[in-house]
């Protein structure tokens, strides 16, 4: 199998006005027959990515892609075959789908994807396609919990729903009054809540997983939490991330991309590195380190799921 060469797949994850998610079931006869899978197909010779994309979707539902973005590139190898996904995100599209081969098709939230039975490649394919490209991470260099609040209460207003609770410079009973505090104000509005500390805490509090430092995440020999918590984990290096990968996080994080004032003494990755390494990993990966929201399309064209940062998801008038 080695000897063969990689089949290069172009894939949508197509997204309606409300959120919804379009999929598809493979016939029977064909490899991972009966799956549910993100519609798309193999490239043709000549072909770029794009538009082997809109060629598909349109030949498969009857739609014609308007606007995508990259999402995620995933390398797996079945034992009959290696496989290139490489997944783009389509937000604009014009039709109403068909299944035009006769295969059933139908439109689910992001969380019901998990209720699906997909080839094992998708997988993280899933939980991309469940995650933002935005994740904010609270802290404060003073340490002080009111601030916390407000920062929380102004990230949320902005729609944000992916945040950790970093918050250093708080102890022990301060960061679990504020923990408690942010959970129950994030899941009532949809908010996925992290927690950055051990991962016992997060059964204590309504949080929705938890953040793994690297120290943490170098000592796991093994996933942390189960079904339906989440897990992140900060990451550094290759080996950082593959071993994330390998203990089955659901997102890392990979820093520092740029020069950041509180890091002044590491060593940036730049972007070419930072795609190289994502490259090698079948995870959702974040670009952190010097970054804001402004700097989005630039991580996605380099294998980012999206932007993470502090300073960055501030914004003028909020709580410093």
């Amino acid at each position: 199998m080695s000897d063969r060469p990689e089949l290069h797949v172009a894939a949508g994850v197509i997204r309606n006005g409300l959120g919804q998610i379009l999929i598809a079931r493979r016939p029977a006869h064909v490899h991972q027959g009966d799956l549910w899978e993100f519609p798309g197909g193999k490239l043709e010779p000549g072909e770029t990515v794009t538009e082997a994309l809109c060629r598909e979707i349109h030949e498969e539902l009857n739609l014609k892609v308007i606007e995508a973005s990259p999402l995620i590139r995933i390398h797996h190898a079945y034992s009959e075959r290696r496989v290139l996904l490489d997944v783009w995100r389509v937000d604009r599209f014009e039709g109403m789908p068909t299944g035009m081969q006769g295969q059933p098709i139908s439109w689910v939230s992001p969380d019901e994807l998990t209720h699906f039975v997909f080839p094992a490649a998708n997988h993280p394919i899933v939980t991309a396609a469940r995650l933002p490209d935005q994740y904010a991470i609270l802290d404060d260099e003073s340490g002080d919990p009111v601030v916390l609040r407000e920062r929380l209460h102004d990230l949320v207003s902005r729609g944000i729903s992916l945040i950790q609770l970093r918050a250093r410079r708080l102890d022990v009973h301060q960061y679990e009054a504020l923990s408690d505090y942010a959970a129950a104000y994030c899941r009532p509005r949809g908010v996925t809540l992290l927690l950055n500390a051990d991962p016992s805490w997060v059964a204590r509090t309504s949080a929705s997983g938890v953040h793994l430092t690297a120290q943490r995440l170098m000592a796991s020999s093994e996933r942390p939490l189960g079904e339906p918590y989440w897990v992140a984990a900060s990451c550094h290096n290759l080996r950082e991330l593959k071993h994330a990968e390998r203990v089955g996080v659901d997102l890392a994080v990979l820093s520092p991309v740029l020069p950041t004032a509180t890091h002044p003494r590491a060593v940036p990755l730049g972007w070419n590195t930072f795609a190289e390494l994502v490259e090698q990993i079948n995870i959702p990966v974040f670009a952190l380190g010097g970054l804001s929201p402004a700097d989005m399309d630039v991580a996605k064209s380099h294998g980012a799921q999206g932007v993470a940062g502090i300073r960055g998801f501030l914004r003028s008038g909020a709580p410093k």
